[in-house]
């Protein structure tokens, strides 16, 4: 979209009563005017139900691979997942330093943990590549779906995987899971990194013989130059992290593990005993993919909010406006530059955008400063340690009491709250150096200093 003349702006403040705190950069709680009831809302979606099942039975295919390849995983038989951990002490911390009891149990989902490459796009990303080097294989009549997936750890097929290419465009974490993935595969692999991706992030990869191209501009020009890049190559197949169903599919599998979970601990979710999950949300695959598994599983039994930064909301300004993609962060002053790294998009998904938006409950915002105080917090109150835009997440159920009165009158939930279980998804931070680590919680506390 070409430059947004101010007159334009103007209406659409007119229009949004919150568009002028949010091109303030103020924390803001949006909720979604155009939710619909789940069976509603279905009937517009691109994707359904089967499409979920059918990726989670092709990563139990992938299993004994994964087990074989991966040993972090084998205790897990190949099943790449998280733990979800009571946190007591830090809904504790949070209600006392922010002056706000949060009804209902808190919970972390632990995605820092995944193995392999150790933050959420370890779902989507692993997965796109599985499904690229699935389809080839079978294809070429190397593979049936019927076999046991564990031989494609052989010289055999890592000389067939080595003739072609795998391209994506990113802030670091879905860098570090399409790389290790299609370089233990055998695929060439190139990353294509923005100016704001953590150095740590690149040399991680070059060590694993990944190709990692850096980019003074943001995430948006990343991905624009490896597309260009891929498609001069006929090899190469580019997981495109902004309009990718795949990704997407790989992510909403979250959900059917986390009901097997959450049913382990004994938790009932239903009319009354409603579910809150609070996401992290950068170009959107993330945290979209998971929202549409858990609404297919919950339907309206569940509430979904999406947290980014102050300066890189792309997701709440395309769908605040029902611009979607057509709108970047930068087209209304706001200079998409945030310590959260995989967080620091100026573009949303205009998929995910237009396939979550009858399904999203809000979106909000947080400065960075929340998220290294939070950061330090949940070190000392459960010794967890995530990266800082993995905390975007953890505000939810505090802005969620203090602003949204209206939206659980609306949806009838204020006398279920005390039955309510609310989940923070911790997308990412167990890869992190521990030096860099230590320097962010020293941040954290010099900031918590400061505000006492």
């Amino acid at each position: 979209m070409k430059e947004i003349e101010s007159k334009e702006i103007q209406k659409w403040k007119d229009q949004y009563p919150l568009l002028s705190k949010l091109i303030s950069m103020e924390e803001i709680f949006w909720f979604n005017p155009n939710i619909e009831k789940f069976q509603t809302g279905i009937k517009k979606s691109p994707l359904i139900q089967e499409d979920v099942r059918d990726a989670e039975e092709r990563l139990k295919r992938f299993a004994p691979y994964i087990a074989k390849v991966f040993p972090e995983t084998k205790k897990m038989n190949g099943i790449i997942e998280s733990p979800l951990v009571d946190i007591p002490s830090m809904k504790q911390s949070l209600e006392r330093n922010y002056q706000q009891p949060i009804l209902g149990e808190l919970f972390l989902k632990c995605d820092s943990h995944l193995p392999i490459s150790g933050s959420i796009k370890a779902r989507g990303g692993i997965y796109e590549v599985l499904k690229h080097a699935e389809e080839l294989a079978l294809q070429h009549q190397l593979l049936t779906v019927h076999d046991d997936y564990s031989i494609l750890d052989s010289d055999r097929f890592r000389t067939f995987f080595s003739q072609y290419s795998i391209a994506v465009g990113s802030t670091g974490n879905l860098g570090l899971s399409i790389g290790i993935m299609s370089a233990k595969l055998g695929f060439n692999v190139t990353v294509h990194m923005s100016a704001d991706a953590k150095q740590w992030k690149k040399e991680l990869l070059r060590s694993k013989n990944v190709n990692v191209i850096e980019y003074e501009a943001d995430y948006s020009k990343a991905v624009e130059e490896g597309r260009i890049q891929a498609d001069m190559d006929p090899t190469c197949y580019f997981v495109d992290d902004e309009n990718s169903h795949d990704l997407f599919l790989g992510y909403a599998v979250a959900a059917v593990r986390l009901k097997k979970q959450l049913e382990e601990l004994k938790i009932t979710i239903d009319e009354n005993n409603p579910l809150f999950v609070y996401l992290p949300c950068g170009v959107g695959g993330g945290p979209g993919g998971i929202a549409f598994g858990l609404k297919v599983l919950y339907k309206d039994y569940v509430h979904c909010f999406f947290a980014e930064p102050t300066h890189s909301p792309c997701m709440l300004l395309g769908l605040m406006t029902g611009l979607h993609d057509r709108i970047s962060v930068q087209d209304i002053g706001i200079d998409n530059i945030t310590d959260a790294d995989g967080l620091a998009v100026g573009r949303p998904s205009g998929f995910v955008g237009k396939t979550i938006e009858p399904f999203l409950s809000g979106n909000y915002t947080v400065c960075d400063e929340q998220l290294y105080m939070l950061l330090k917090e949940l070190v000392d109150t459960e010794a967890i340690r995530l990266e800082p835009s993995a905390l975007a997440g953890m505000i939810g159920p505090i802005k969620l009491f203090k602003e949204g009165t209206d939206y659980l009158q609306k949806h009838n939930l204020t006398k279920k709250m005390n039955k309510a279980t609310h989940i923070i998804w911790g997308t990412g931070g167990n890869m992190v150096p521990e030096e860099m680590m230590a320097e962010y919680y020293r941040k954290g506390l010099k900031l918590t200093l400061n505000e006492q």
